[in-house]
């Protein structure tokens, strides 16, 4: 028995590192060298630069917490359309406190992240209460704080932010931004959630089915509306942090959001994980598309090739995905028939 273990084991190794090293598991690996040697090659005297990698982490760093936000409900079965404008909300009223309320950056901080939950609540609530499709709900809540926010802001920009509060994404760390050492805790937060607890497993498992889930006695509803409002907790992060990027608030900044953060999600679900929505391979998938948008912005691409790449990029994720589910119940299916043909 000994023997046999050990003469499968050494097989078996080298196959599970090809597939692990396979382009359909870490494409998104492979594709981000690939740009990074061709912009290396086309426009190396900027794209080469410590002060544009320093800018593109910092700036990339938000998109992936939004990324990471909405990698939660995705994994738990929900859409949640509303997360770009919940940035934005996030962005207005942080600004809103300190200007005309004068608060410190800590209670500023706390109320702003718990409106976000409460967002996330309401959001959750109409779809697992009052039974709307998360489509639907989610949004329906984007219009309304759409319209918050222009009631909050008047429409203008919240002008004169303290210092402070800009320094939370100014100030570097080991020569990053703030903002990337807070994606990096919050992405292992939600990753070991995800991934090593029993809560993360009733999450993949409302999404997968969440009728068999149910019966295997998840609470479904409330795995929905917590995925909703941690979302909406890291969005309103984001959102803060947008503000103190900017040092203004910016009614018009969320919306923006919303397009990258699901390209970078869906792509990321065919990373590692092979069709489940994971942090890394949507953070991965961030870093792909921010060095796409550079480079071709850094060659003189005109000013409509984000909104494109973000688009085509969301399109062929989505298609990714969808093939690599088939693929594996494919895969599924002809191995049970394998195991129900005849010995001979």
């Amino acid at each position: 028995m000994t023997d046999l273990a050990m003469g499968v084991a050494p097989a078996a190794q080298p196959r599970r590192l090809r597939a692990a090293l396979s382009f359909r598991n870490v494409s998104a690996l492979y594709i981000f060298a690939f740009l990074f040697v061709l912009f290396a090659l086309w426009v190396p005297d900027t794209f080469l630069t410590a002060g544009v990698w320093r800018s593109l982490l910092a700036n990339s760093a938000l998109t992936a917490l939004v990324a990471i936000a909405v990698t939660i409900p995705l994994a738990a079965g929900t859409f949640n359309l509303a997360v770009g404008t919940e940035v934005g909300m996030a962005a207005i009223v942080s600004a809103w406190l300190l200007e005309s309320f004068h608060l410190s950056v800590v209670p500023t901080l706390v109320l702003t992240l718990l409106a976000g939950c409460a967002i996330g609540g309401v959001s959750g609530a109409l779809i697992v209460r009052a039974r709307i499709d998360s489509f639907i709900a989610t949004l329906g809540m984007s219009s309304v704080l759409l319209a918050l926010v222009a009631w909050i802001s008047g429409g203008q920009q919240i002008l004169n932010l303290p210092g402070s509060f800009q320094s939370l994404a100014t100030n570097e760390l080991l020569g990053l931004a703030y903002p990337v050492w807070i994606m990096l805790a919050v992405g292992l937060v939600v990753w070991y959630v995800l991934q090593r607890t029993p809560t993360g497993r009733r999450v993949y498992a409302t999404g997968g089915n969440v009728s068999a889930a149910r019966l295997a006695g998840v609470r479904t509803s409330r795995v929905i509306v917590l995925s909703l409002v941690s979302c909406g907790a890291i969005a309103a992060l984001a959102g803060l942090l947008t503000s103190a990027q900017l040092a203004v608030g910016d009614p018009t900044v969320g919306p923006g959001y919303l397009l990258p953060a699901y390209a970078a999600a869906f792509l990321g679900s065919t990373q590692f994980h092979g069709g489940r929505y994971n942090v890394w391979g949507a953070v991965i998938a961030v870093l792909v598309l921010a060095v796409g948008v550079k480079g071709l912005q850094l060659a003189g691409a005109p000013v409509w090739i984000p909104d494109l790449f973000n688009g085509v990029a969301l399109l062929l994720a989505v298609g990714l995905s969808k093939y690599q589910r088939t693929a594996r119940r494919s895969a599924a299916v002809a191995r049970l028939l394998r195991r129900g043909e005849p010995r001979s």
